[in-house]
């Protein structure tokens, strides 16, 4: 049966669809990492991504296809994890713009739409790498638009656009050598192919194979109970959780016209956490506030109030952590924050130690998602805030919540442990946001990073064979050697580390690596490294036996 006009309802399907099949796919996505290292965690953050824009959708009953991708765009916005689960909140979030607020769409309005994502996220990436997820968009993208113009049925149109995202992606290890070399295609690419699958599925009618959603489930659930137990209750600065929606009324529009920008300005003033999404005839609001009653006399004056809900989060914080209510006492704010990012007890300690206002618990395997770098950014409680990713796939989720933020935020790129600790060793207070985001980039670029863990599967990459099991030793991102005993790795990856020019050397030891170890590793450097200056940190990590930090 052909399908001529898409609508909301459908679209909605659609979605749903999609991120059931990348869930179910989530595993064998991560599985096409390039490194063999036990981090591979693009179908993780894809999946999580998608699955926050999905939840947005479920929520979001209108037929009009724009409410519901506007919806879908905004959950995939705040949920998106690691770069891939940011370009691909980029991808739907130029789809949702491409619509111009149709309530439907033909197979061109749609080819228009496919082509406006690909437009957006190549100009949210800073340097667009071909034989990525974003060719693999923009190869679909220009095949929707061809077949736009000459067929009008949405199915064929659907088959044809995944049919050459197939294709592109079979083509990425041709555009990039490394893929061809280890022998996969690219993973954020799969992951939007799978997208897609689950896209066309819904279209024809056709039945994924159910599955029960545990692990994104049990991560949530780990991840909100560590972020309640961070806290106390007399923390909570803005008490209550509230969300509204105002239907706009004719007669109250003559008076106090409409402007989203201004609405959420004056909103802002009245608390955080601040979401605000509108069209032609409703605008909906979430705000944390000490006073809902403020803020629901603004919303107001555009309209009446419906789908009013107050929670007062201090008594569901003290349900969780068992505290008795303590009245909330308002903090000032600092002229400045700082927000890292960390994995490991001892490696957040040592951060905290060196001046970090909050210190988010990810890093491999769980990147934050845009939602939690911005509510740390909140939680930081200061005018300006510096975030520090320290981890490459975590920079451009940090950069996304830093544009969200209400506060002066700025992010410095580290993409190691050891960049950030040096960025954070060169903040200066009396310096102002911009001159210590320079200075804070500048430090982090003088370190060498050097990293201990363990393969996934046998590989060959950069000439160098790898056994499962086996540990590797990596160089500022390289895999530059691999050796069964895991101290003879970290002997032949000082090798290509250390230089004569090089005068110190910190150890952070992970989780796995007993004392007697780091005693005889440190012995080792004595021996053969005179002149180099020792200092070890226990940091707890998992995944990585030993993060090594040179300068």
């Amino acid at each position: 049966m052909a399908v001529q006009k898409l609508d909301g309802i459908m679209f909605s399907q659609m979605v749903l669809t999609g991120a059931h099949h990348l869930t179910n796919n989530a595993k064998k996505i991560d599985a096409l990492n390039v490194f063999p290292v036990p981090d591979g965690d693009t179908g993780t953050n894809m999946n999580l991504s998608m699955t926050s824009g999905a939840n947005e959708v479920r929520k979001n009953k209108s037929e009009s296809i724009s409410d519901v991708a506007n919806a879908f765009s905004k959950g995939l916005l705040m949920g998106a994890r690691g770069n891939s689960g940011v370009i691909l909140s980029q991808i739907f979030r130029g789809f949702a713009k491409g619509m111009d607020k149709k309530t439907s769409l033909t197979t061109k309005d749609l080819a228009l739409a496919f082509d406006s994502g690909v437009q957006t996220a190549y100009k949210a990436v800073m340097k667009p790498v071909e034989g990525t997820i974003l060719t693999v968009a923009k190869d679909a993208a220009k095949k929707a638009v061809e077949i736009g113009e000459q067929e009008d049925d949405v199915i064929v149109m659907m088959e044809k656009v995944l049919q050459e995202a197939k294709a592109s992606l079979k083509r990425t290890p041709d555009l990039l050598p490394v893929l061809k070399e280890v022998g996969v295609v690219d993973s954020g690419g799969q992951g939007l192919v799978t997208v897609y699958e689950g896209f066309l599925s819904a279209l024809k009618g056709e039945e994924l194979p159910d599955d029960v959603v545990e692990m994104d489930d049990m991560i949530n659930a780990e991840h909100h109970k560590s972020a309640q137990d961070f806290m106390d209750t007399s923390e909570i600065e803005f008490g209550y959780c509230t969300e509204f929606m105002v239907k706009f009324e004719e007669d109250k529009l003559k008076e106090n016209p409409f402007d989203e920008s201004e609405f959420r300005n004056e909103l802002s003033q009245h608390g955080d956490s601040l979401l605000v999404v509108s069209d032609e005839e409703i605008v909906k609001v979430h705000v944390h506030t000490e006073y809902p009653g403020n803020v629901l006399t603004i919303g107001q004056r555009h309209g009446s109030l419906i789908n009013m809900k107050i929670e007062n989060m201090r008594e569901q914080h003290t349900a969780i952590v068992g505290e008795p209510v303590k009245p909330a006492a308002p903090k000032e704010k600092a002229e400045f924050g700082i927000v890292t990012v960390a994995m490991g007890s001892g490696l957040k300690a040592l951060f905290e130690s060196l001046g970090a206002t909050v210190v988010i618990e990810g890093g491999q395997t769980m990147n934050p998602s845009t939602q939690d770098i911005a509510d740390a950014i909140n939680q930081a409680n200061a005018k300006n805030v510096i975030v520090l990713p320290n981890n490459k796939n975590i920079v451009m989720a940090a950069e996304q919540a830093a544009e969200l933020s209400e506060v002066n935020a700025a992010v410095v790129a580290t993409k190691t442990i050891p960049q950030g600790i040096s960025a954070l060793l060169a903040f200066h207070p009396e310096e102002n946001l911009d001159a210590n985001k320079a200075n804070m980039l500048e430090a982090s670029s003088h370190v060498k990073t050097g990293q201990i863990t363990y393969a996934v599967r046998d590989t060959q990459i950069d000439g160098i064979s790898i056994e499962n099991g086996n540990f590797m030793g990596i160089a500022e991102g390289k895999i530059v050697t691999t050796d069964k005993d895991r101290l003879e790795a970290v002997k032949q990856l000082f090798q290509e580390l250390i230089t004569e020019d090089d005068e110190i050397l910190t150890i952070l030891s992970g989780e796995d690596v007993s004392e007697e170890e780091v005693n005889e590793l440190v012995s080792y450097v004595e021996e053969n490294y005179e002149d180099v200056e020792i200092e070890v940190h226990n940091g707890n990590q998992p995944i990585y036996s030993y993060i090594f930090s040179v300068e």
